[in-house]
């Protein structure tokens, strides 16, 4: 009998005890849930914000961009006609900005999508870009790029060969104050093979002409401007993806 109640006593402690062990193991695995979901949701917010940061940041920078592309294209081109470097049919030139109203969105876009993408080839090579980064330096290399566009109109060479060897010379000497870089030199050729071949097709089309050509339907220093454009661009877009850089690790 002694042994009868001594094993039902053991069987109900025993029973108490797993009963115990369950709701301790119930409890550590609610709180461990309620843990785990409440790191999600921060994380998911943190994700969130600094996913809309950045696209925020892009999207500011991607609009400076394509106001100085676009500014610049309007001025440097507004130039050109007035030196007669570029020819426009009679019709389409009416006003200041009727005339050729499709080349500063067009500039800015371009310039917008270099600017973006420096940064971006510098990230992805694992070779960020350190010489001359302040806005002192920026400023420099856009009058200088602006000295160059003017340069194109206003000196006289016996022939386009010397003019163009000159601005070429120029524009490596643009490359090489401000940038040195490889990925820098690289988007540069590309910015200027790809800006080239487009205007030969809008030339082509008789969208414009240019007075003069030597490089099947355009001058052949055009793609010394463009080079040192997208260098100057570039420059610009590493600049502000620094400043957007510095302001997100105060943040």
């Amino acid at each position: 009998m002694s042994s009868l109640e001594d094993r039902c006593w053991s069987c109900s402690c025993a029973s108490k005890v797993e009963a115990k062990h369950s709701s301790g193991a119930s409890w550590f695995a609610s709180k461990a849930g309620e843990m785990m979901s409440i790191i999600s949701s921060v994380l998911t917010s943190a994700y969130g914000s600094l996913h809309g940061v950045r696209a925020a940041n892009l999207l500011r920078r991607g609009l400076v961009l394509f106001t100085v592309g676009a500014s610049l294209a309007l001025v440097l081109n507004l130039l050109q006609i007035q030196r007669k470097v570029t020819l426009f049919p009679e019709e389409v030139i009416t006003t200041l900005f009727s005339s050729t109203w499709w080349i500063p969105p067009c500039c800015g876009t371009g310039a917008a999508v270099v600017g973006l993408l420096y940064p971006c080839l510098d990230s992805h090579l694992g070779e960020p870009h350190k010489f001359k980064r302040e806005w002192a330096s920026v400023m420099r290399c856009i009058a200088v790029f602006v000295g160059i566009n003017h340069a194109s109109v206003k000196l006289n060479f016996d022939n386009n060969v010397q003019l163009s060897l000159t601005l070429a010379a120029l524009s490596l000497g643009l490359w090489w104050t401000f940038d040195r870089s490889r990925s820098g030199f690289g988007l540069g050729i590309t910015t200027a093979f790809l800006a080239t071949v487009f205007v030969q097709l809008l030339v082509y089309n008789g969208v414009y002409q240019y007075t003069s050509p030597d490089f099947l339907y355009v001058r052949s220093w055009l793609p010394c401007i463009f080079f040192s454009g997208g260098v100057t661009v570039g420059n610009i877009g590493r600049q502000l993806a620094m400043g957007g850089v510095e302001k997100s690790h105060v943040d």
